[in-house]
């Protein structure tokens, strides 16, 4: 099938925050779930740079490094590394303890929220018309410029350009 399609570079910060606007966090009896929306509105207000900037509070240590329970399993009990990374543990483990109550629904929600994102990466354009592509790959265009930071490059030679030339129908 034919079809025009884009790869987006999304977060789980975005998945959240489609699960929210769209009201994705659904209980088994149908109700919206209050404590996966609270959960979801605490992830989002994150403080990320500084989860970040703490996270090399120990000189020479990354406890974000690939493998680490292999190379050191008992770090968090060294008194001068969870000394130093207190902050960034205490803000790590709340972030991920959000994202574990984000994804604790019970129809898999936030999997199927982040498989709703990437199809919209995707335009079907069976039996398309002209208009219908030219407005796939304007939403896809939009999507880039928002999630990528995508800025059209066009080239010195061209100064103007009219989609859909009508010379070219036969």
């Amino acid at each position: 099938m034919p079809a025009v399609t884009t790869e987006l570079s999304f977060t789980n910060f975005d998945v959240v925050r489609f699960m929210l606007q769209t009201g994705k966090f659904v209980d088994g009896n149908g109700s919206i779930s209050a404590s996966r929306v609270e959960a979801a509105t605490e992830y989002l207000k994150t403080d990320w740079p500084a989860i970040r900037r703490e996270r090399w509070a120990s000189p020479g240590f990354d406890p974000e490094r690939p493998h680490i329970e292999d190379h050191d399993p008992y770090w968090k009990e060294d008194p001068k590394k969870s000394s130093d990374l207190a902050t960034y543990i205490q803000l790590k483990e709340a972030a991920d303890e959000q994202l574990t109550e984000i994804k604790s629904g019970p129809n898999r929600e936030y999997a199927s929220a982040k498989n709703s994102l990437i199809m919209m990466q995707r335009v079907d354009l069976w039996c398309a018309g002209p208009k219908e592509v030219e407005a796939a790959v304007y939403h896809l265009s939009r999507l880039a410029i928002r999630y990528n930071n995508y800025e059209p490059d066009t080239p010195d030679y061209i100064t103007e350009y009219y989609p859909g030339a009508h010379d070219f129908d036969e």
